[in-house]
């Protein structure tokens, strides 16, 4: 197998332009009525050979971050919304979920970063993942165990209190047969 290649930062001829200069190359990226062609002949004029091939790939990089960030602070927005209304929820779920989907998201990028990955850690990624699913069905299947043994000891002793009533006795019997159905049921 031939040698991988370390990724590195990519950087551009932009990124080492003078700060106010490559300012400047921002604010006409977002002013949508400049085209990279313009942009290259503004850069040519103040000295520095830029193509525009360099400006759309560094206007596409910069394009995606700038998308991050804000649907980062979108995200962080909504949190804080929900945690004025909420002061006395527990918030550690939707930070697991907002960091989920921070890593779906860059999953679903990362088809080259899966085709480099070597095939023994391809392997073990798959052995973790199935055993967290084997985990999962565990602590499911004792959850149930415990909820149908909690049950079946609490229809013991309320039958002991109604025991002279047998029609109240019947109907609590199915109402904890119903409640039980429900507690463990798969999602």
């Amino acid at each position: 197998m031939g040698k991988q290649r370390n990724k590195k930062r990519i950087t551009s001829k932009i990124d080492e332009l003078p700060e106010q200069l490559r300012l400047q190359v921002d604010l006409m990226l977002a002013d949508t009525s400049n085209t990279y062609v313009e942009i290259s002949q503004f850069l040519k004029t103040a000295g520095y050979e830029i193509s525009k091939s360099s400006i759309c790939r560094y206007a596409a990089r910069t394009n995606t971050a700038m998308q991050r960030l804000k649907e980062a602070q979108l995200q962080t927005d909504k949190l804080v919304k929900v945690i004025k209304e909420n002061p006395e929820a527990d918030y550690t779920e939707a930070a697991i979920m907002m960091t989920m989907n921070g890593l779906v998201n860059r999953m679903a990028t990362a088809e080259e970063e899966f085709d480099l990955m070597p095939l023994d850690k391809a392997g073990r990624l798959i052995a973790s993942l199935s055993r967290t699913k084997v985990y999962k069905d565990r602590v499911r299947q004792d959850m149930r165990r415990k909820a149908e043994l909690a049950f079946a000891e609490m229809e013991a002793e309320i039958l002991k209190v109604i025991k002279q009533d047998a029609d109240s006795a019947e109907k609590l019997k199915e109402i904890l047969e119903k409640a039980k159905e429900r507690m463990v049921q798969d999602d």
